[in-house]
């Protein structure tokens, strides 16, 4: 997501809250925020697959090899 979407999330929120937004702006806003939750959980699922977990036996277990590369 780029920094003129964020940009404009901030802007509608910050219009909702003081005078209200017409229904183009919130189908605008859904979509945004949609786009935007989206792409953190592409940046939290990409993190995760690259954890590695120490078991109490020693080995090393990647948990993205452990639970699948989802969305990838």
């Amino acid at each position: 997501m780029d920094d003129n979407k964020l940009k404009r999330i901030n802007e509608l929120a910050r219009k909702a809250k003081a005078e209200g937004l017409t229904e183009e702006e919130q189908r605008e806003r859904a979509i945004l925020r949609e786009e935007y939750v989206e792409a953190v959980r592409r940046n939290l699922r990409s993190q995760l697959n690259n954890i590695d977990v120490l078991g109490k036996d020693g080995k090393i277990e990647n948990l993205g090899e452990k639970y699948g590369k989802k969305g990838h």
